[in-house]
């Protein structure tokens, strides 16, 4: 059992960076405009955000630090500055939408505007981060987060023209609606969303959190082998929900209680309640790992005292850094800014920065000082070199798709 609940870290991480409030949205917008056409992109995701999280894992399990903090010492603090920099704004970013996620979540059950929920959504989460221990937080909102199985659920009871979806996903290119442009711009998005940098900044201070040793490297790769794949999964089925209800009729997607339709549908009121406590969960299991994620950056660039597991009052100035972010948060969304629209531009960062945060990586989990006889093999220099790739690509892609397609209007 104490294995099975050591899951729940890679779980927590999977939700929040898959589908978490921006990401629940745009599956569900990318399954009502190209179909099933995009899937192909979530499973390169999925692959690369497995190779980069078990690197940062084992980093963690084999040095007890986590990468982070290892990056600046490695690299110098210039880059990890630059590292820094890039990855706490697109965390900032996807920190306010989560919480104006959680808020849209609550305004479907009461119908009151989200934005009056905001403060009330943002308190609660401070004490969670401040007071509650990192284990109850991670299994506690992790495993609720699979009330989002109600999409798989959903999909099956819609009956689709299964063999009609399986043609959109093994074509490439964008349906006759379509052009290349949009169809490039879903695709750097969606990749960027499975490559979030929080996420591996989250998985591997998780894994220090959680005092793994070398003895958890099993622990540590059952994580990432079944709760990123879960996440990419559950991408996959939101997706699909729209792709069978919203494509053939041409209805675009772009408010979070049309991402919940296809379940009512399918299920009626219980499909609906489920779905709903499943936006909360995982968009609230999303702002919990994006709060942390901000303050585990900082402190650890700093070398500041840091972690759930030390009391508040010893690492005060991490608990500081957590505090301000989130007010950040409420600041930027008490502008009335659309939480959905947010997570979309903190996407297109996110691929500007995932250069600054993975080249780093790798070149950490090759040195023997840190990992010594567990240095990345062939295999996985291989795989994270080709992603690097992929990552570059997209990075160099992302701002002029973005301007050339008006964020993919």
């Amino acid at each position: 059992m104490k294995k099975l609940l050591g899951i729940t870290l890679g779980i927590l991480t999977a939700i929040g960076g898959f589908v978490d409030i921006g990401d629940l949205v745009a599956n569900s917008e990318t399954g009502a405009r190209f179909g099933m056409r995009l899937a192909w992109v979530v499973v390169v995701g999925v692959i690369g955000i497995c190779v980069y999280a078990e690197m940062c894992g084992r980093v963690a399990a084999v040095s007890g630090r986590p990468v982070f903090d290892l990056v600046r010492e490695r690299l110098g603090p210039r880059v990890a500055l630059a590292n820094l920099g890039g990855s706490y704004l697109v965390t900032l970013l996807t920190l306010a939408a989560e919480i104006g996620g959680v808020a849209l979540a609550i305004q479907l059950v009461t119908s009151v505007h989200h934005l009056l929920w905001v403060p009330l959504v943002a308190f609660v989460l401070w004490i969670v981060l401040w007071r509650v221990e990192f284990d109850t937080m991670e299994r506690v909102f992790g495993l609720m987060g699979l009330a989002l199985v109600v999409f798989v659920v959903a999909l099956i009871a819609l009956d689709p023209p299964w063999g009609d979806l399986g043609a959109q996903a093994s074509s490439f290119g964008p349906p006759d609606a379509e052009n290349w442009g949009t169809y490039g711009f879903f695709a750097v998005s969606l990749f960027a969303a499975a490559l979030t940098p929080y996420e591996v900044f989250f998985f591997s201070s998780g894994g220090v959190e959680e005092k793994w040793t070398r003895k958890d490297l099993v622990t540590e790769r059952v994580n990432v082998f079944v709760g990123f794949p879960l996440g990419g999964l559950l991408s996959l089925a939101v997706m699909g929900c729209a792709a069978v209800v919203f494509e053939p009729i041409g209805v675009r997607v772009d408010v979070l209680s049309q991402t919940a339709l296809p379940v009512a549908m399918a299920l009626g009121k219980i499909g609906l309640a489920v779905v709903v406590l499943g936006f909360f969960a995982a968009t609230f299991g999303a702002a919990l790992e994006t709060g942390l994620s901000a303050g585990y950056t900082v402190a650890q660039y700093f070398g500041w005292q840091w972690g759930k597991r030390v009391k508040p009052r010893e690492a005060a100035r991490f608990h500081t850094v957590v505090l301000v972010s989130v007010l950040l948060g409420v600041a930027l969304l008490l502008t009335t800014a659309d939480p959905v629209a947010i997570t979309e531009y903190s996407l297109v960062f996110s691929a500007v920065a995932l250069p600054l945060t993975y080249l780093p990586i790798l070149v950490v989990a090759n040195d023997r000082e840190y990992l010594g006889d567990q240095v990345n093999g062939r295999f996985a220099n291989v795989l994270g070199g080709i992603y690097l790739v992929f990552i570059l690509v997209a990075a160099v892609a992302a701002i002029p798709l973005m301007l050339l397609t008006g964020m993919g209007s």
